[in-house]
């Protein structure tokens, strides 16, 4: 079991995520107020469209592993992902139904850092972020994340 540390939106592509204590969710759709659930993001365009666009996920652990391996700062705003995790190994998530407090998601893919992302940060993570960039996931139920709800496996 894990939990939220942090959750981030961003209203606009490119532009640096601002924490919220809490988000609501919207079935097939994403985070209200985010880039994506407003199809506004960087990749809302890029066909063919596949699942798990809807929220993404990343570990704290895996920030952290990436100042001390490779002393590359990398913060939760930064990662531009909407869930900051602890406690949890978000590759095990992929093919799985969690719960996120009220919420249940799926897990559908691996989210693989990007050229983009070295571009906004100008920080060199793809090559340490590779298999440990996060999590792309499905939003099944409508509802309300917390930081600090707990994150687990339904399945």
């Amino acid at each position: 079991m894990g939990e939220i540390i942090n959750i981030f939106i961003s209203k606009e592509a490119n532009k640096l995520p601002v924490p919220v204590d809490s988000a609501e969710t919207v079935k097939h759709r994403g985070l209200t107020g985010d880039r994506y659930y407003h199809k506004t993001g960087t990749y809302s365009d890029v066909e063919p469209k596949g699942p798990g666009r809807e929220l993404t996920l990343i570990e704290l652990e895996v920030l952290e592993q990436l100042e001390s391996e490779h002393g590359i700062m990398l913060s939760g705003a930064e990662a531009r992902r909407n869930i900051v995790t602890q406690g949890i190994l978000l590759n095990k998530l992929v093919g799985k139904r969690f719960r996120i407090g009220e919420v249940i998601c799926e897990g559908i893919r691996l989210c693989h850092p990007c050229k983009l992302l070295e571009k906004l940060t100008g920080k060199k993570v793809l090559g340490p972020l590779v298999d440990r960039g996060g999590l792309r996931a499905d939003i099944l139920t409508n509802g309300t994340i917390r930081v600090g709800d707990s994150i687990m496996v339904v399945d």
